[in-house]
């Protein structure tokens, strides 16, 4: 193939624009919680080049992972106030509030019954559990949950390979009353083919409720810049009817 066929068989970009998403409900971009945003500069970098892709709101979910990322709100307030303030004196105008994502184990039995739990929206709290296996109490936790007049979301469900070919699990805790939440980055195939195929199934048979970036850092960023301009993947995210812009 010479050089001018491959020019025209290149795919159009399109102006970036996800304005008609607006509310990035999944990140981590408080500095210094998790491994996400390692410092304040990269915060207010991050948050001023997804502004620039159309987002107007960033609601912050840094880890909670009790032997990992032991976070509670006394730890990631300062943060939070942190980057407010940071913004204000750079004049960026998009506002910012924090709720977190919630490991399900064991521990979060115990956050659950202390009324510890960082939520965001109409009551929806952010759930996700290991890469490696299903939470065992997972469905346990969800009907809690629910019980209790929280929402609970679960974040990223084509990412847990153990759902890759068994695909009525998912469509169980829809049933469940459990919402779902798709990684934009995962469209791009940059966590690989099957959490991509995943991402697009979920899509096609409308599962999805909500939409994040999951963003912890620069490649993450460069990837989102890249998407933003992919109107193929822009067409996908259009097709859903996505609760972001209630948050």
């Amino acid at each position: 193939m010479g050089l001018f066929s491959f020019l025209k068989s290149a795919p159009a970009r399109i102006p970036a624009d996800l304005s008609f998403i607006g509310v990035d409900m999944h990140s981590h971009l408080l500095p210094a919680l998790d491994d996400g945003s390692q410092n304040i500069d990269d915060s207010i970098h991050f948050i001023k080049e997804l502004h620039q892709l159309g987002y107007r709101k960033f609601i912050c979910t840094p880890h909670i992972i009790s032997d990992m990322y032991p976070n509670n709100k006394e730890t990631i307030h300062p943060a939070y106030e942190l980057v407010v303030e940071r913004l204000k004196e750079e004049n960026v105008n998009v506002e910012i509030s924090y709720a977190a994502e919630f490991m399900v184990n064991a521990d979060f039995d115990k956050i659950i019954k202390d009324g510890k739990l960082l939520t965001f929206g109409k009551n929806y709290v952010l759930i996700e559990m290991s890469y490696m296996a299903a939470s065992p109490n997972i469905k346990e936790v969800i009907f809690d949950l629910i019980m209790k007049g929280l929402q609970p979301v679960l974040a990223h469900p084509e990412r847990y390979s153990y759902y890759h070919n068994n695909y009525n699990a998912i469509q169980d805790f829809k049933d469940a009353g459990c919402l779902l939440q798709v990684n934009i980055l995962s469209l791009s195939g940059m966590y690989g083919k099957e959490v991509k195929r995943m991402a697009e199934a979920l899509i096609q048979d409308k599962m999805i409720s909500f939409a994040g970036t999951d963003l912890h850092h620069d490649r993450h960023l460069a990837m989102m810049q890249d998407i933003a301009t992919n109107p193929a993947i822009v067409n996908q995210l259009k097709s859903l009817q996505l609760l972001n812009h209630q948050l």
